[in-house]
C-alpha cells in the first residue's frame, strides 16, 4: 500500500506566512523560513508554498524566498502563485522547488498544464483547483478564490490530468479554515475519477478529521495550516495517530 503523506502548506502574503478562514480574515502565523525547517524537522512528508497575492498583485512568486526555504528543508517542496509560462518556472527550480502548482493561469490557459509538463515532465506539475458549491455543483474559483468560473471540479480535474498534470490538488473554499473536516464526498469521487494522486486541503481540524480524509475520501495526501501554524496539533502526533488506525505513513 502506498504511504500516506501530511503536508503543511505556508501560504505566503508580503513574506510572511499567513492563514484566513473561507479565503478571507488573514492573519499573520509566522516566518515562513522557520516554520519549514520546523516542519522537516517533525517529519513531514512534503511541503506545499503558496504565494497567495501573486495573482491578484500581477506579479511573479519570490524566487528568494523560495531560495531561502529550500535551503534549510531537506524533503519535496511545491511551489506557486503568478505561475502563467513555461519561463516562469525554470528559475523557481533552479532555487530548490522540486514541483510547481498552477491554478488561476491554468483555467485561463489550460494549455499551460502540456506546456510544463512536456517541459518539465508531469511529475513536476500540480493542478491546483480551488472550489466551492454551488447549486450542487463544485465550482472552481480563481484569483484566489476570489473570481468563480464556468468550470467544474470534476470535468477540469480530469481535462488537467489528461494534459498532463501529475497531482490534484483540491482545496474546498467551503470548508477551508473551518476545522469542520476535508471535503470528503468530493474527494471520494475524485479518487474515483482520477488515476494520480489527490491532495485534501480546507477544513482540517484534528487528527479524525486527517484519518476521514484517507478513509471516506481516498485522499493521497493531506494539506493543512493553521492546525500546525499555530501548534494546536504536532506532526509526528498525527502521524502516530494515523498509523494506529490502520493508515499506512512514514514514520
Amino acid at each position: 500500500m502506498l504511504t500516506k503523506r501530511i503536508i503543511p502548506c505556508l501560504d505566503i502574503k508580503d513574506g510572511r506566512t499567513v492563514k484566513g478562514v473561507n479565503f478571507i480574515n488573514i492573519r499573520d502565523a509566522g516566518d515562513p523560513v522557520e516554520l519549514g525547517a520546523s516542519y522537516a524537522a517533525q517529519g513531514a512528508d512534503e511541503l506545499v508554498f503558496l504565494d497567495i497575492s501573486a495573482t491578484n498583485e500581477n506579479r511573479k512568486t519570490f524566487v528568494e524566498l523560495v531560495k531561502q526555504i529550500a535551503a534549510h528543508v531537506n524533503i519535496p517542496f511545491t511551489v506557486g502563485g503568478g505561475i502563467s509560462s513555461v519561463a516562469d518556472v525554470a528559475p523557481l527550480l533552479e532555487a530548490g522547488a522540486d514541483k510547481v502548482s498552477i491554478n488561476s493561469a491554468a483555467v485561463r490557459n489550460p494549455h499551460l498544464i502540456d506546456e510544463l509538463a512536456k517541459a518539465f515532465g508531469s511529475q513536476f506539475v500540480v493542478l491546483a483547483v480551488d472550489a466551492r458549491k454551488i447549486q450542487n455543483q463544485w465550482i472552481i474559483h480563481t484569483h484566489g478564490g476570489s473570481m468563480a468560473t464556468e468550470k467544474k471540479l470534476f470535468s477540469w480535474t480530469k481535462e488537467g490530468q489528461e494534459r498532463g498534470a501529475g497531482e490534484i490538488l483540491f482545496t474546498s473554499m467551503d470548508h477551508d479554515g473551518t476545522r469542520q473536516g476535508f471535503a470528503n464526498d468530493p474527494l471520494f469521487k475524485l479518487h474515483e475519477l482520477l488515476k494520480i494522486p489527490v491532495i485534501a486541503s480546507g477544513g482540517a481540524g484534528n487528527k479524525q478529521h486527517f484519518l476521514e480524509a484517507f478513509v471516506l475520501g481516498k485522499a493521497d495526501a493531506t494539506l493543512a495550516a493553521s492546525l500546525f501554524h499555530f501548534g494546536e496539533l504536532t506532526i509526528p502526533d498525527l502521524k502516530n495517530y494515523l498509523n494506529t488506525n490502520q493508515v499506512t505513513v512514514r514514520l
